[in-house]
């Protein structure tokens, strides 16, 4: 026979865990439209657990990953590759990113020209972008389908004016 001290316990612990379970430090992100292309899964794998001083959180979508609380830094893999663009496009480690500063301080860096294209977020109030940036270029293999690359205006083809 139970005592009711032990079935007092019992519920308390099991609502506990309840609690617990709705507390959850997972970040609610969608997946990206090509998340499962494999060379995504290369790139995810091989993520650090820190960027600066933020660490790894889970995210609950494919080929993603968010680090700090809140998320500093948002990569996601698979996304629609951007099409020509009179934002800034700046090259590291041979890896071509389009600068969208548009939403500062939430800055949105692209790769430019790859497939599949990686999309980070960085919130600058709270972190740098230098440090995902880098990693992620380096992350960047050879299987990667290089489609295009950046030019400057005056390499970039003229529009024509309209009529």
């Amino acid at each position: 026979m139970l005592r009711p001290r032990a079935v007092l316990l019992s519920v308390l612990l099991f609502a506990g865990a309840g609690v617990l379970a709705g507390c959850s430090s997972t970040v609610a992100l969608e997946p990206p439209t090509d998340a499962n292309d494999p060379r995504c899964a290369d790139v995810m794998v091989r993520l650090p657990e820190v960027f600066e001083d933020h660490e790894r959180r889970w995210t609950d979508a494919q080929s993603t990953a968010s680090w700090g609380d809140p998320s500093a830094v948002i990569i996601a893999c698979g996304v629609t590759p951007p099409g020509p663009s009179t934002l800034p496009c700046q090259t590291v480690s041979g890896i071509d990113w389009i600068i969208d500063d548009t939403e500062a301080p939430m800055y949105r860096l692209t790769t430019y020209g790859r497939v599949p294209a990686i999309e980070i977020l960085v919130d600058n109030d709270i972190a740098s972008s230098s440090g995902p940036v880098d990693t992620v270029s380096r992350l960047i293999t050879d299987e990667f389908d290089v489609e295009s690359q950046c030019t400057t205006l005056d390499e970039a083809t003229p529009v024509p004016d309209a009529p």
